[in-house]
């Protein structure tokens, strides 16, 4: 094998689109993980199933599965061949993609350059751009899919690849689903701009079903919307139309007992939930849903025994849901903590606190969450306000308004005041009263703040460095 026909190909490679040039790659994702979801997802009968194997083509090649990868690829070709027959040239181009790329990982030269004489004449069609690629609905919608099953971390990027989709083709249902669901997930992200203004998924989901009335999965996604604002009756509707047209379809009933659970009927999703566990068993959702039911009910429980129980439930199905997943899946660990906590397994706790807290390639909401907790763990239980307010003052500083940093900065404000009740000459009070006012852009008051706590505590070079920061910048 030529060296420099393996450089000259590769070169060609990278200019291609699809699973093995996006975003998400080895080191950022979990691929145990993602064979899960996409195997369940496939399993499940989720609607597109051709990107989903294109997906499991790319996670199997890095794994190492080259020979599983093209059976992937293939199943990919297929589905594409019997659902889109007339636009087949246009929806093969990322599967073709793939195949390249497998093969140049599998060592054969030569039909990587079949495929790319193959693409080079697919795209001459298409495109006046790159001899490889054409950016083109079809392309930019896939990819939009592919970022949305990767990881919480691309749902901005995924979104913008269907908006992109959506301009060259308005009503193409797939992209105006993958639109709808990124903004949903968004949404539901309390720092994002699309949390801060009124929901627009709804009027895409609707939009979705004015197009395809039988969606059930949409159906029961604009019911969680329309039930976070309060039209309960409508939601009510969809979500009992969705669990009659598709009763075994596991992700209406992932959603359906999602909707139960935030209008208080916890037995109804505790029962939606278990029946969607048989169909697809290793679903981190769905044991992180499980889990939420029984903390409810633990909440509410007093009786001893029932107690342990479930506290013994809620450990089993949120350890469940990070099991596979300890990268990515945060809320549920953060959840399992709470209930080790609860139980006093405080050393548990805080080896999984010490963990979260050296994740760095994670949304800023999932950082300000840990510190959060972290803090609260570090002040109640283990008694030490210092670790407690470095944990919600490194929170506070990740930028971005979440609901997280705003607890983090109220849980400081607190302790500065109890502080300053207790000692006014207390430097630390003074010295977290600057660094609020700092990071709420009030130079003037920090620099007040900063100078009254090195009159406490002269020479503290955390306190110098601030203020000579402040000043240089006014």
């Amino acid at each position: 094998m030529s060296n420099a026909r393996k450089d000259l190909l590769k070169e060609k490679l990278d200019q291609l689109q699809c699973q093995f040039t996006w975003g998400p790659q080895k080191e950022i994702i979990d691929l145990d993980d993602m064979k899960h979801r996409l195997q369940d997802s496939i399993q499940a009968g989720v609607k597109y199933q051709a990107m989903s194997y294109n997906q499991l083509a790319f996670v199997n090649c890095l794994q190492g599965n080259c020979e599983e990868a093209i059976q992937n690829l293939k199943e990919a070709e297929k589905i594409l061949r019997e659902n889109h027959e007339h636009e087949f040239e246009k929806r093969s181009i990322i599967t073709d993609g793939n195949y390249a790329w497998v093969y140049y990982h599998m060592g054969q030269l030569t039909e990587v350059q079949s495929y790319l004489d193959k693409l080079e004449m697919i795209c001459k069609r298409f495109t006046n751009g790159s001899r490889y690629t054409a950016m083109i609905s079809e392309v930019y919608g896939e990819k939009g899919w592919s970022l949305l099953t990767s990881a919480a971390q691309y749902y901005e990027e995924a979104k913008e690849c269907f908006e992109k989709a959506l301009e060259e083709d308005p009503d193409n249902t797939e992209w105006i689903v993958g639109y709808a669901t990124a903004l949903f997930r968004l949404e539901g992200f309390s720092g994002t701009p699309e949390s801060r203004k009124h929901s627009q998924s709804i009027k895409h989901l609707r939009r979705v079903l004015e197009l395809d009335p039988d969606d059930s999965v949409t159906m029961v996604l604009l019911a969680l919307r329309l039930n976070g604002f309060n039209q309960k009756e409508e939601a009510l509707k969809l979500v009992e139309r969705a669990l009659q047209k598709s009763p075994d379809l596991p992700y209406v009933l992932r959603y359906a007992a999602k909707f139960f659970r935030e209008i208080g009927a916890v037995e109804k999703a505790v029962e939606l939930l278990k029946k969607a566990l048989e169909i697809t068993p290793n679903s981190i959702f769905l044991h992180h849903q499980i889990g939420l039911c029984y903390r409810i009910k633990l909440n509410k429980c007093s009786a001893f025994h029932q107690k342990a129980e479930l506290i013994n439930q809620c450990k089993y199905h949120f350890g469940k849901a990070f099991e596979h997943r300890p990268l990515t899946s945060i809320k549920p660990q953060l959840d399992f903590a709470g209930i080790c906590t609860i139980n006093g397994e405080y050393l548990k706790a805080e080896g999984i606190y010490r963990s979260l807290l050296k994740l760095e390639d994670t949304r800023p909401e999932n950082k300000q969450a840990i510190c959060l907790q972290a803090g609260l763990f570090e002040l109640h239980q283990n008694k030490s306000e210092s670790n407690a307010i470095n944990h919600f003052q490194k929170g506070l500083k990740v930028k971005y308004d979440s609901i997280e940093r705003k607890r983090c900065c109220e849980n400081l404000q607190k302790i500065a005041g109890r502080r300053h009740r207790r000692n006014s000459r207390d430097s630390k009070a003074f010295g977290i009263l600057g660094l609020l006012h700092q990071l709420d852009g009030e130079k003037r008051e920090a620099i007040e703040c900063f100078e009254k706590a090195l009159e406490f505590d002269r020479g503290n070079e955390e306190y110098l460095s601030a203020l000579c920061e402040l000043r240089l910048s006014l």
